[in-house]
């Protein structure tokens, strides 16, 4: 039995260009999702499955201040809302950091692809197994496991490398890493190999690499081999890809969990309207009277 990883690389680089205006002073991973920001979410992930430490890759030194700050404690404003008697949003503050949580930063300096990214975290890493997460992609289960919790379950069985799947219909495959030579047994695809968003004409399954991924080490030491995709970038995916030739085994998880995209402005729209309709009853009320008065 292989056991889980205890340190999680999220990558935070990057303009976020298609949040903007927001994103001009404020990073894309403190706009917010249901009052929380996007980035607590992957940091309540990796709380779940007892990650010991997260690893950020950040762009700037002022993208690192927001993360340095918003992720140490705040002494007089807990004081005040002690003092004020504002217990719940005490709580809330103190919850932010995860206890026996470590936090690290590693720059990338030129936006040169998500591997690029990973790689900047190496001499962090060390010789360790890592989990990797993009904290656009919010995964939300309310009746379950969290989303890292069911990878884990399927690597402490199989190592190598797992990943979040989904299926989509053929035809959107070339936004995605396609799954190829891809074999399914209940919700577990083993797959031969990765392709980056592949040309219609070329899509070997209907398996879309989604992440979170939990990775071997030995990626570090091979995605410095990885030559620039068609995107003019270093793809996480065209390593994993060069892992399985090398006889890695790659499993993918058709994982239960609902995912929440926040990637642009409308998406994340899109998203808040979703999770709020899903989690709150009145506002469930409040928008079906809206909608009828609109309606009208």
């Amino acid at each position: 039995m292989f056991q889980k990883p205890e340190v999680c690389i999220l990558p935070v680089a990057g303009l976020s260009t298609r949040n903007l205006p927001a994103t001009k002073v404020l990073h894309k991973g403190f706009l917010t999702l249901n009052n929380l920001p996007i980035i607590q979410y992957a940091v309540e992930c990796c709380r779940e499955i007892g990650i010991k430490e997260i690893i950020f890759i950040y762009s700037d030194q002022s993208c690192k201040h927001l993360f340095e700050k918003y992720f140490a404690p705040y002494p007089w404003l807990e004081e005040h809302l002690q003092k004020k008697g504002k217990h719940e949003l005490l709580q809330s503050m103190l919850n932010i950091i995860p206890k026996d949580m470590k936090f690290s930063f590693a720059e990338q300096k030129e936006p040169l692809g998500n591997g690029h990214a990973i790689l900047m975290a190496k001499e962090i890493v060390g010789k360790r197994d890592f989990i990797v997460m993009w904290p656009d992609d919010v995964y939300i289960n309310f009746h379950g496991e969290g989303i890292l919790k069911q990878l884990c379950d399927v690597y402490k069985e199989t190592g190598g490398m797992v990943e979040n799947i989904m299926e989509f219909p053929r035809e959107q495959m070339v936004r995605y890493g396609a799954l190829i030579g891809a074999v399914r047994d209940g919700r577990t695809v083993q797959a031969q190999g990765l392709v980056e968003k592949p040309k219609l004409e070329e899509v070997p399954s209907n398996y879309a690499s989604m992440g979170p991924y939990i990775l071997p080490n030995v990626i570090m030491d091979i995605l410095p081999e990885v030559q620039k995709g068609s995107n003019g970038e270093i793809n996480l995916t065209d390593a994993m890809n060069l892992a399985a030739q090398r006889g890695v085994p790659l499993t993918g998880v058709l994982c239960s969990a609902i995912r929440l995209d926040c990637g642009t402005n409308e998406d994340l729209a899109k998203s808040n309207l979703r999770l709020t309709l899903m989690q709150d009853e009145k506002m469930r009320a409040y928008a079906k009277e809206l909608l009828d008065t609109i309606l009208v």
